[in-house]
């Protein structure tokens, strides 16, 4: 005779939702802001994303692991560029079509550091 526990419900902080949303904790709404997100909020969310989710997740401002993953460099690239606030959509396009110097190189670092990561794969 084997009774069964209740299940528990599992919450994570607004920070941990936001990260795993993609989406900056500070331009959320204010209630997702205050609140704990269960487990099955963060799939809901995910399934089928509300409004304001949507529209951040279009437009930004963006943390800074989506920013290096739009631009194609790493975070320490995006430091090394001297980009360390969160940038909105139309401001990852400006920088993209600009072009700079450092972008440039930054993105052959990480090309580089992917095809060493892909002939170390091989190896194995």
């Amino acid at each position: 005779m084997t009774s069964s526990k209740p299940k528990s419900i599992q919450t994570m902080k607004p920070e941990t939702a936001a990260k795993k949303l993609g989406v900056l904790l500070s331009a959320t709404p204010a209630e997702f802001q205050a609140g704990v997100v269960s487990r099955d909020e963060l799939n809901a969310l995910q399934s089928s994303p509300p409004a304001w989710l949507a529209d951040l997740r279009r437009n930004g401002p963006h943390p800074k692991q989506v920013v290096a993953a739009k631009l194609g460099v790493s975070i320490s690239g995006l430091a090394r560029g001297e980009i360390t606030e969160p940038l909105t959509t139309e401001q990852i396009d400006a920088l993209k079509a600009e072009n700079p110097a450092w972008l440039e190189r930054e993105r052959a670092v990480q090309a580089e550091n992917r095809k060493e990561a892909l002939r170390l794969k091989e190896q194995r």
